[in-house]
């Protein structure tokens, strides 16, 4: 309907990039500020929490920069099968969830890393 928006594919794609890394980023970063506290709120251990913080965080900047972007994406795509596994199974909350808390959110992150990874981001990337 608009070819002429074609032009703007890989700015879009880098805008895509950026936003889903940056909740990534974001997220690890909560996580890894206090672990305990975030790892008895999900009911994990400290170190499997641990863990998700220092992935989330280096796989959000991954993806922000352009460097291995695609397997960047399949690890966050990995840790959003577990989040959506334990939201849906374990916790049993909605699609909307109470106060919003469902697994909607984690299936918008899941859409927007199949693009990044199917893309690889778009021409903007390092490697």
């Amino acid at each position: 309907m608009f070819p002429q928006l074609e032009q703007f594919t890989d700015l879009a794609l880098v805008f895509l990039r950026i936003m889903v890394g940056l909740v990534f980023v974001n997220s690890g970063y909560n996580d890894l500020r206090d672990p305990a506290a975030r790892a008895q709120s999900i009911g994990l251990p400290k170190s499997l929490t641990t863990f998700l913080g220092v992935a989330e965080l280096l796989g959000g900047a991954a993806v922000i920069v352009g460097v291995l972007s695609q397997l960047a994406a399949i690890g966050l795509l990995i840790i959003m099968a577990g989040a959506l596994q334990k939201k849906i199974f374990v916790w049993k909350t909605g699609f909307w969830g109470k106060d919003g808390l469902g697994w909607n959110y984690e299936l918008i992150m899941v859409s927007m890393l199949l693009v990044v990874l199917c893309t690889n981001g778009g021409r903007f990337v390092i490697y």
